[in-house]
């Protein structure tokens, strides 16, 4: 036994498989109903990275006259890990006697595969057998469920388990941090360790994935000092999800310093997430000296690292210095994706070159995007081309575009000329297409605690003395030659109207809960799920000023850094 599955393991071609396959049927081991190296040899071929052994491992597994459980499930394991997973959930219908590794592969293909349906029917059949209490199931089932989007059932079987391991913890953190329960992961998290669960790198990750998504600060630096103190900094990987935290948060520098002190080497990732990172809060500069000095290292640069410091240059303005990068990427074998093309597009649409802007779309080798046509048209919202903008527009109807974003962009076009029968008739097509606009919110971490704002939002407990503190920014920040951007409200109503509308967006709200609830001196953090608007810009960088206060913006594709009455994007954005 342990000679032949020596034998096996140096397999390295079909034809040795073939060779073992025929010393097992001339010896009679390949037809006996349980036979070790038939399912060694079954088992060898499903599980080798060459795209060829996987079918060959079915056909093996065809011609086997009664195949055991132990047969089928080393064909399953290969379907579950290979390129189609919902092959092997159609494969465990065939199989008649499954046991709990049968049902922890199906899990796997499941989770793979997104197969929520498969998790819960597969879940039902484990609780008739009652094997759902079995922790290396339950993790799996966790797992499945978490990836497969359904987050509570997730919670469910966690709960239910009698007996977890760190698998299962990290399953569910990793799964409520990458779906819409951020502030769930941390706590999570938080009671893993007050429980003494043992947490390692996987654990980790997940907990500062959840930070990046919420951009708070202070549980990522407790995350990180968690990681200082295992000594889990000797891993690139975490390093990486440090440095991404620190940028997420608004502190680049922060994970500047942990760029800069890695022992554990720096892969492309790492490079890449750090010039990323200074992308994203404008600091064009730094991002391009990284990506020289990245040239000059053993590490080879890739398409993301082409796309990062394209952002940056995209970001900060440097308009000459992108266009430069985009023309080189050819000549150093990088092939440019969609999304290349789309950065230096908006690249020249914000500098107003609006028409080499279109020209590089009309020029490109592969179809242009949805997004490359937005980016157009955002950028001829900015510099007021409305012929251009209705190009555009025709475009993106075209392509089955229905977003919210493209409507408003247009209507955005007609109201700054005023001509508002146009912005009605967008209105009615987008009544007609059942096109809503994705409200905006923001959101505030005082004291480790959560705030949300809608626009106008009075929900908030302190409502009262927020628009009071708005009030009392409108009355200062008119002293310093602040005027309303009322072009910015789409709606035909009277400036009064318009100012009022503007004063009550959800970022300005945010921050004056900022103002009446922090301490003098300490940064406001503020994230926002659209784009801010040019009206809370001119006022943000006003109240850091007046009021002598940091406040920093996230918006879905930046960060604003407001102090002494400048923005670190220099209002470029």
């Amino acid at each position: 036994m342990a000679f032949m599955d020596s034998i096996i393991q140096k397999c390295t071609t079909l034809s040795h498989i073939k060779q073992v396959q025929a010393h097992l049927l001339t010896t009679g081991q390949f037809n006996l109903r349980i036979s070790p190296s038939r399912t060694r040899l079954l088992e060898h071929c499903a599980l080798s990275p060459s795209p060829a052994y996987l079918p060959y491992a079915a056909h093996i597994h065809r011609h086997i006259p009664h195949p055991s459980t132990n047969d089928f499930n080393a064909l399953l394991r290969g379907l579950a890990r290979g390129p189609h997973p919902t092959h092997a959930l159609t494969f465990l219908s065939t199989i008649l006697h499954p046991d709990a590794l049968t049902f922890s592969f199906s899990l796997i293909a499941s989770a793979r595969a997104l197969a929520l349906s498969e998790t819960s029917q597969i879940h039902s059949h484990l609780l008739r057998r009652g094997c759902h209490a079995d922790i290396l199931l339950g993790t799996t089932l966790i797992d499945a469920y978490a990836k497969c989007g359904d987050l509570d059932s997730a919670q469910r079987v966690f709960d239910e388990i009698p007996l977890r391991d760190v698998a299962a913890w990290n399953a569910l953190i990793a799964g409520l941090a990458q779906g819409s329960k951020s502030s769930e992961a941390l706590a999570l998290f938080n009671r893993m360790r007050a429980e003494g669960e043992k947490i390692n790198e996987i654990s980790v990750l997940g907990a500062l994935a959840a930070c990046s998504q919420l951009g708070a600060l202070r549980a990522g630096e407790g995350v990180h000092a968690c990681v200082r103190k295992m000594d889990l900094d000797i891993n690139v990987q975490v390093c990486n999800a440090v440095i991404d935290m620190y940028a997420k948060c608004g502190f680049a520098d922060k994970g500047f310093r942990v760029f800069s002190t890695m022992t554990c080497g720096k892969s492309v990732v790492t490079w890449n997430t750090m010039i990323m990172a200074f992308a994203m809060h404008g600091d064009g500069c730094r991002a391009l000296e990284l990506f020289e000095e990245m040239g000059k290292t053993q590490v080879e640069m890739d398409s993301v690292t082409y796309l990062a410091v394209l952002c940056a240059c995209n970001h900060a303005g440097l308009v000459e210095e992108g266009v430069r990068l985009f023309d080189e990427m050819v000549g150093r074998g990088v092939n440019r994706n969609v999304k290349h093309y789309g950065s230096v597009v908006d690249l020249l649409g914000r500098a107003g070159r609006l028409g080499e802007a279109y020209r590089i779309i009309n020029s490109m080798p592969i179809v242009p995007d949805v997004v490359l046509w937005q980016s157009l048209l955002g950028a001829c919202k900015t510099y007021g081309n409305v012929e251009m903008a209705e190009m555009a527009s025709r475009k993106l109807v075209e392509m089955g575009s229905n977003s919210c974003g493209d409507f408003v962009l247009l209507s955005n076009v007609y109201a700054a000329r005023e001509r508002w029968e146009d912005v009605g008739r967008v209105r009615e097509a987008m009544k007609s297409r059942d096109v809503r606009k994705v409200p905006g919110f923001s959101y505030i971490e005082v004291e480790g605690v959560i705030h949300k704002f809608v626009n106008g939002d009075q929900s908030h407990p302190d409502w009262r003395e927020i628009y009071a503190k708005l009030d009392e920014i409108r009355f200062r920040i008119k002293a310093f030659g602040y005027v309303a951007e009322t072009s910015l409200v789409l709606h035909d109503i009277g400036e009064e109207d318009k100012e009022n509308a503007l004063c009550h967006h959800s970022e300005k709200l945010a921050v004056a809960f900022g103002l009446i609830s922090t301490s003098e001196g300490t940064p406001i953090r503020v994230n926002k799920n659209l784009r801010i608007c040019g009206d809370c810009h001119v006022v943000i960088k006003l109240i850091s000023k007046i009021y002598d206060q940091e406040i920093i913006v996230r918006d879905r594709a930046r960060f604003h850094r407001f102090k002494d009455g400048s923005c670190s994007c220099r209002d470029y954005w």
